[in-house]
């Protein structure tokens, strides 16, 4: 067990942020894979923004490598473009 009070105060606050890390990180991956196993274009483009966003809100924070966000939003626009053509 922790000796300090800020020890104390640290454990609680890095549980609140894991939990609050792991429903946007869950959320996030549901919404890709909704978007993913969209085959309508139009619904396909209302879709994007919003999931383009939460990658980009997770990788500012550091919950996922900005790489890995590039490389998500890149394969979701390709998809997507697929749609439409």
């Amino acid at each position: 067990m922790a000796n300090h009070k800020s020890a104390i105060k640290r454990i609680r606050r890095n549980e609140a942020a894991r939990l609050r890390n792991r429903y946007q990180h869950k959320t996030t991956r549901n919404a890709i894979k909704r978007l993913r196993t969209t085959t309508d274009a139009s619904v396909a483009k209302e879709l994007l923004p919003n999931v383009v966003s939460m990658i980009d809100k997770l990788a500012k924070r550091n919950i996922i490598h900005k790489n890995k966000a590039g490389n998500l939003k890149s394969n979701l626009m390709k998809h997507v473009n697929s749609l439409v053509a």
